[in-house]
């Protein structure tokens, strides 16, 4: 049934499983980091995501989870919802309560933190794929594989103790069985119904150029700008007629207050190679039609400012003196002239 749907949902998503729209694996994942300060503090952040859609967030001070969409929910009931939330909230409780107990025994030093990343993917075709991944300060620590816990060679033997302890809870590990296996890919199946309608959401690009800093003299630094574009997936080369262009440095994509995203595409030229560059962007949203900038354009366009700019600065600074002059001389005009 898994095969059937999976490829529907994602011929309703922007590109399918193409790179211009919600890649295909679909994915959905719970991260929760836990943060040991000492012996009597404990702090917990926790969310969830659709690929790189933030789909959850959870309270700790009321241990409640926060559905942020509408359609957070997917297709479950209210009462496998809450079944399914118990069943995490008491899980990463006891995870908490597991590391305070044996802090000493595997030889943690406070403050430190453990990452725990846990979900499946879909893939078009074949099985889903479950996973849990656990860090500790950052480093891989242990994972779950085939109904036991493994230990990553970093974690070492505190990795080691660790899960020998996790894997004497046989009725845990089935339970995480379970949710990786039937409950987390039918939960995707019902985000990516349910939410469709957002996920389908394409919002188009706007694009400049600008000079970036001053390199010195013979050297320019052309910067692409591009902002406001949804889905998040995007194509930005800086190009000499239909050549890219090698060097070119990109921003990390980052979000926007409306939840579209931006970026910034830079490049060191020589000023006299600058000529004949363009920027080109290619989105899902634009069908096809890529933006193109051209460094030519943008710097005939400062020359045409410039053309513009100075002569009317001239003549407001020329009808400043003219009326300066008029000022001082109005009076004299009015004196009656001694006999």
């Amino acid at each position: 049934m898994l095969f059937l749907q999976l490829p529907m949902l994602l011929a309703f998503l922007p590109g399918g499983d193409s790179v211009d729209g919600f890649q295909e694996p679909a994915s959905f994942q719970i991260i929760q980091i836990l943060s040991f300060y000492n012996h009597s503090s404990l702090h917990g952040v926790g969310s969830g995501w659709l690929g790189e859609l933030q789909t959850h967030g959870w309270d700790s001070s009321s241990d409640t989870i926060i559905y942020r969409w509408p359609w957070s929910k997917g297709n479950f009931s209210n009462e496998e919802l809450k079944q399914v939330e118990k069943i995490l909230l008491t899980f990463f409780s006891r995870l908490g309560q597991a590391f305070y107990n044996h802090a000493s025994q595997w030889q943690l030093e406070y403050p430190f933190e453990v990452q725990v990343a846990g979900g499946c993917e879909l893939h078009v075709g074949k099985d889903s794929v479950g996973f849990v991944q656990f860090a500790y300060q950052g480093s891989d620590f242990l994972s779950f594989q085939d109904h036991s816990w493994v230990p990553a060679p970093e974690g070492g033997i505190t990795a080691q103790l660790v899960c020998s302890l996790f894997s004497l809870y046989q009725g845990t590990q089935e339970i995480i069985h379970n949710l990786l296996s039937d409950t987390c890919p039918r939960f995707l199946l019902g985000l990516l119904d349910a939410g469709k309608a957002d996920l389908q959401r394409q919002v188009r690009p706007e694009a400049w150029l600008s000079p970036g800093p001053d390199l010195g003299p013979g050297r320019l630094m052309l910067v692409c700008h591009v902002s406001g574009f949804y889905p998040k997936p995007i194509w930005v080369v800086w190009m000499r007629g239909e050549q890219e262009q090698q060097g070119a440095q990109r921003s990390e994509v980052l979000p926007n207050a409306d939840g579209t995203w931006y970026l910034r595409s830079s490049l060191d030229v020589e000023a006299s190679e600058a000529s004949g560059l363009s920027c080109r962007v290619r989105h899902s949203s634009l069908g096809g039609q890529d933006i193109i900038l051209y460094w030519d354009h943008q710097s005939s366009v400062g020359w045409i400012v410039l053309a513009v700019i100075v002569p009317l600065v001239l003549l407001i600074a020329l009808a400043f003196w003219l009326r300066k002059r008029w000022t001082h001389c109005e009076p004299l005009s009015g004196l009656i002239p001694l006999e």
